[in-house]
């Protein structure tokens, strides 16, 4: 694949820093990431995967704007209130960029089209907001064979990591929380609050993050850190590293687990 000179001055900035270089930015341009949620996290993501040049976006969820979305979900506007976020955030990607691929899934990921949905991905980036969706998300990148960046956020603490359970040594997000958070019910920002400023954060991280996965033996930037989970800590503020290690009896991606096994529904 090669840039048309509109492309290469678009992206002139990237191709100039040799951690990313020409070889780097065609590779973001025939990458494919799926974005699980379109909200606080996902917001911001979208805009700098866009910005980036991601040459293919799948853009998943089942919600629509509200008004009290727009204190932090920076790609909606009042207009947008009462629309599938899925599609106007792919609104967002086309005013933005006509030379990017971008299809909205206006649907609630189970077990009975995350398969179908997420094949295909270069890195699936999941910034949904109740545990069952994760752990299903993470669950079906393993059996995939996809890598995942998970970025998450509660009140002023957020968590960015990228995971590839699939690979023999390396962890999956069950092996961080575990099996007791496979259900619908968790905190939400509606209830605790959340600061704008702080899914920006997060997101722009999670975006970064991801982009490490796609240049990874294309350039230098692709070193993913998969299975180091980042603490950002917003009231500090700090960043602290923690090493996350694969759980041997994780019953997704531990020496025992079925692979191949159905996914939960």
């Amino acid at each position: 694949m090669s840039l048309s000179p509109e492309r290469l001055q678009r992206f002139a900035r990237h191709i100039v820093l040799p951690e990313v270089g020409g070889a780097g930015q065609v590779g973001l341009a025939e990458a494919h990431v799926v974005l699980v949620g379109c909200g606080g996290i996902g917001s911001p993501a979208l805009q700098y995967l866009a910005a980036a040049g991601i040459g293919r976006l799948t853009l998943i969820d089942d919600d629509t704007v509200d008004v009290s979305n727009l204190q932090r979900q920076t790609i909606y506007t009042p207009s947008d209130i009462g629309k599938p976020k899925a599609e106007a955030a792919a609104e967002w990607v086309r005013r933005f960029d006509l030379g990017l691929e971008v299809l909205p899934t206006v649907t609630r990921l189970g077990g009975d089209n995350a398969a179908e949905i997420l094949s295909g991905a270069s890195v699936v980036l999941d910034g949904c907001d109740n545990f069952a969706t994760r752990l299903l998300v993470s669950d079906s990148c393993v059996k995939l064979g996809i890598p995942l960046t998970s970025g998450a956020v509660g009140r002023f603490q957020g968590q960015v990591a990228n995971f590839a359970g699939h690979l023999p040594e390396q962890p999956c997000y069950r092996c961080f929380v575990g099996d007791a958070f496979d259900a619908q019910d968790c905190d939400t920002c509606a209830a605790d609050g959340v600061l704008g400023a702080m899914v920006g954060m997060v997101g722009t991280f999670a975006a970064m993050h991801a982009m490490r996965v796609l240049l990874e033996g294309k350039a230098a930037l692709g070193v993913p850190q998969y299975g180091t989970l980042h603490l950002i800590d917003g009231m500090a503020p700090s960043l602290r590293p923690l090493r996350i290690a694969k759980d041997p009896g994780c019953r997704t991606c531990g020496t025992a687990a079925p692979v191949q096994a159905d996914l939960p529904s």
